[in-house]
């Protein structure tokens, strides 16, 4: 039977003792994180093949089944990423900020770990290893509880993430795994406030809502991507056909995906049978409305047409579906995606400084691009090293929660006998 009270305690002991571990020490855990990894595969890559096999008869889909995926290519390159962590500075210990007040006192602020952190996520196993590798690098516990449908591929990596802590000679509660899928336990971890630190959900609407009305604990959320790109009159139209295909289909299932295209009228006839047949190569549905549908069904490209739907432009769809809109310019592009954004990842295709500037002020999306995919919303493409969510929401963290978004801090002041009058 799982005792979340006890990992709690078990976390909260270990935080203590990754607070004050050296960078070096941390360092020598995450290098053997990944060796253990490799060591490893083999019973890891079979623990994933069963998980696939029980997805597939239990028909998820196509898209479900690649997020799931570990490969001999996706283990490898989720070891790579550990060794590249330890490349990274370390925040803790990092003074942030000194001054010295009349008095003569000398006040900082210095960076220090947030404690235990617990992390809700769905599918992707590979955030097994990102959240652990980022908090025992940033000196915090964790407490892990993934989806039903990656049970035995997580209770494989965290074995070898445990053997690589001990091998450090740091605690193997550092990383704990909630190994029981019965679904009472999410609200017992989101109501641990006395051990747990901080929750970060990773997964659809339902789940971050579920945190947010449940817990205890400051919940992160974020996660959620309805994506943009708007493409202004003034674009490059073929390059925006390779910047729309980049961001729709490289890799549909992730959140920073494309969901929705915004067109300038002016450009619309020209752009969108262009889209059309390069997305049809990749077996992309769209979901046009008004003037874009009239435009792709008398030139759909090839590509399946499909009238948009009313919930259509509010929908994540993590899959090779594509929405799409015409409008007036850039001041109806921003409207809609004010209407309509999670606050994720937008784009905006233009050689016009000015309407690049408005689309920058006006968007307040975690990150906003020019003339980029939306794809580089990412810890890695920032260089951040992994991350352990995208946070959507404006306080504290936003964005790739890499290394500092993990830290939080505290004041210190250096007296000399000191009284307060």
């Amino acid at each position: 039977m799982t005792d979340l009270n006890r990992m709690g305690v078990a976390a909260k002991d270990a935080a203590q003792v990754l607070a004050t571990a050296p960078t070096t020490q941390k360092d020598a855990a995450l290098l053997a994180i990944a060796d253990a990894l490799e060591a490893e595969a083999s019973w890891i890559l079979d623990a994933n093949a069963q998980d696939i096999a029980d997805g597939r008869a239990h028909g998820l889909s196509d898209a479900m089944l690649d997020r799931l995926l570990l490969n001999e290519k996706r283990l490898g390159a989720l070891a790579a990423d550990v060794r590249k962590v330890v490349g990274l500075r370390d925040p803790v210990g990092e003074e942030m900020e000194g001054r010295l007040l009349p008095n003569g006192m000398r006040l900082v602020k210095r960076r220090i770990p947030i404690g235990v952190i617990g992390v809700i996520y769905e599918a992707r196993p590979n955030v097994t290893v990102d959240v652990a590798t980022l908090c025992v690098k940033t000196g915090n516990a964790s407490i892990l509880r993934g989806g039903s449908e990656t049970l035995r591929s997580n209770v494989a990596l965290v074995h070898a993430i445990q053997r690589g802590l001990a091998a450090a000679g740091l605690p193997e509660a550092s990383v704990q795994y909630v190994d029981n899928p019965d679904r009472a336990l999410v609200t017992e971890l989101l109501r641990l406030d006395r051990h747990v630190d901080m929750i970060i959900p990773r997964g659809g609407a339902a789940l971050h809502r579920l945190c947010r009305e449940q817990g205890t604990i400051p919940v992160i959320t974020g996660g959620i991507g309805i994506c943009h790109i708007y493409v202004d009159e003034s674009a490059d139209l073929a390059r925006a056909v390779d910047i729309i295909e980049n961001a729709k289909v490289q890799r549909p299932s992730v959140c920073n995906a494309l969901n929705t295209l915004l067109v300038h009228r002016s450009a619309a006839r020209a752009l969108l049978p262009d889209v059309a047949r390069r997305l049809a190569q990749s077996k992309v549905e769209l979901r046009p409305t008004g003037e874009a549908l009239a435009i792709l069904e008398a030139d759909n490209g090839g590509a399946t047409i499909v009238p948009a739907g009313p919930d259509d432009f509010d929908t994540e769809w993590l899959a090779l579906i594509l929405g799409i809109k015409v409008v007036e310019g850039v001041e109806e592009a921003i409207e809609h995606i004010r209407r309509h954004s999670t606050e994720h990842s937008e784009s905006i295709l233009t050689n016009d400084l000015a309407n690049a500037t408005r689309f920058v002020h006006a968007v307040n999306s975690s990150a906003v691009f020019v003339n980029a995919s939306t794809r580089f919303n990412d810890g890695g493409q920032f260089g951040l090293g992994a991350e352990v969510a995208i946070s959507t929401q404006k306080l504290h963290a936003r964005g790739p929660m890499g290394l500092e978004e993990l830290t939080t801090y505290k004041w210190i002041g250096y007296g000399d006998g000191h009284i307060r009058g």
